[in-house]
């Protein structure tokens, strides 16, 4: 059947020596993977900066749901981001935070407040300039569309159990986190990306908090990879 839907690019790899195989997240199928014949050729070259990771794109396609690999009739740019290609440091958060997404997404169905919170805040990365916390905020709050976000019912006691996903009074686990970490988890809970600007912490603090939440990933997604892109991202953020 011809499908219309939305759609953000999480991944590209070269097929042969001319197609690419893109995975995207659908407005209308959630994740879905698409074979495109003859891309990489030059007369067809000028197509691929579409598919620039977390690029926010319009697909016509011909879809199957029995086929594995889809096939876009007609492409086009949905949103046109003005510096998320083009600024260095927005590039790396880009790289990184496509390659989280395409290990935590996994669902192949509707779902139009996570498709739309990602929309919405990639927009917001590219036109502000106050970014470094950014992608803190991102991951924590895409757990709510995941279904671990932290239980903040006793966000008052002095532990956070990453397992159990919930403030404890004690340290009951080897995966309990209290001080520094603790308190940036408390300020970005309650905080908005607006309000970003105003959680002031260093590189070292930033690196620190984000591999908390890589370890929070993992213990509650089965199939999530730390990113192989953590080091890159480190380095260039540091």
């Amino acid at each position: 059947m011809l499908l219309t839907t939305n759609a953000i690019v999480l991944s590209k790899l070269k097929y042969r020596d001319n197609d690419l195989i893109i995975k995207c997240y659908t407005q209308k199928e959630g994740v879905v993977s698409y074979l495109l014949r003859g891309v990489l050729k030059s007369k067809k070259g000028s197509k691929v900066a579409y598919y620039q990771l977390l690029t926010q794109l319009q697909l016509e396609t011909d879809f199957k749901p029995s086929r594995s690999l889809q096939y876009i009739k007609e492409v086009k740019i949905n949103h046109l981001y003005s510096s998320l290609h083009t600024n260095v440091l927005k590039s790396a958060i880009v790289m990184f935070l496509a390659e989280v997404l395409s290990s935590s997404l996994q669902e192949e169905e509707q779902n139009d407040t996570l498709y739309n919170y990602l929309e919405a805040t990639l927009q917001w990365l590219d036109v502000h300039d106050n970014f470094a916390n950014f992608h803190l905020l991102f991951l924590l709050n895409l757990t709510k569309h995941l279904g671990f976000y932290p239980d903040v019912s006793k966000v008052d006691k002095a532990y956070f159990n990453l397992e159990a996903g919930k403030f404890q009074d004690e340290k009951e686990s080897k995966y309990s986190i209290s001080n520094e970490n603790l308190t940036l988890l408390k300020e970005l809970l309650g905080t908005t990306f607006d309000a970003l600007e105003n959680v002031k912490i260093n590189a070292k603090q930033r690196q620190s908090f984000l591999n908390l939440i890589l370890v929070y990933f993992e213990l509650h997604l089965g199939s999530f990879k730390k990113p192989k892109s953590l080091q890159i991202f480190n380095e260039v953020f540091s």
